[in-house]
């Protein structure tokens, strides 16, 4: 399967419900933003679990990042409440479940070899954001840089063409780019080259 597999080109994925795709776990759904492969693949995803469903324990061979968006998210090692950002590197594995069911997005076999750090981060803590409470740094490796935003409504986002390569995923609110208007959970992916600036039309986090 090749979804948005060309990093060459602008992606943009607004979700709706007849996007969701079942997995081959009872009461786990998808919704496919990026995909390069089968069941075994690199890939984006929302994926929302049903109260009491889990998946078969496994291992991430090339990493597993996630956000939780909704609910609480729990696997051998602790629960994690919505807000919870999560690395798993290389080598690690686990078998999740979600006892009152949840939404998270996840990316999978998308790090760097050497980036062998696991953690997780409460992003709801207002202590850790930067001072004025609106850039919370959550990870930086190699060419890779995972932050949040707060932008205040009329505030702007600048891509620049010296980044390789942008992704935004609207956790709340809503952003425009040249008059189309992406709400929350809509997925945006730029290229190497771009630049442009996008607007937040209400108060948003990204």
């Amino acid at each position: 399967m090749r979804l948005n597999a060309d990093f060459t080109q602008s992606a943009v994925v607004i979700p709706d419900e007849s996007h969701w795709i079942r997995s081959p776990e009872s009461g786990v759904d998808r919704l496919m933003l990026d995909r390069i492969g089968e069941e075994v693949a690199r890939a984006t995803s929302i994926v929302r679990y049903a109260a009491g469903s889990k998946f078969p324990r496994h291992e991430h061979a090339k990493g597993e990042e996630f956000l939780v968006l909704e609910g609480v998210f729990s696997d051998e090692t602790g629960d994690f409440p919505v807000g919870s950002y999560v690395r798993n590197p290389p080598g690690t594995g686990h078998a999740p479940f979600s006892v009152d069911g949840c939404r998270i997005l996840v990316k999978l076999r998308q790090f760097e070899p050497a980036d062998l750090r696991q953690f997780s981060v409460n992003t709801s803590d207002v202590s850790i954001w930067n001072e004025n409470w609106k850039v919370l740094l959550l990870h930086e490796f190699g060419i890779e840089k995972v932050q949040m935003q707060r932008l205040a409504a009329g505030e702007t986002l600048a891509i620049s063409p010296q980044w390789q390569g942008t992704e935004i995923f609207i956790v709340d609110g809503a952003i425009e780019e040249i008059g189309r208007q992406y709400g929350a959970e809509s997925w945006l992916r730029f290229p190497s080259g771009s630049d442009f600036s996008l607007t937040a039309t209400i108060d948003s986090l990204v």
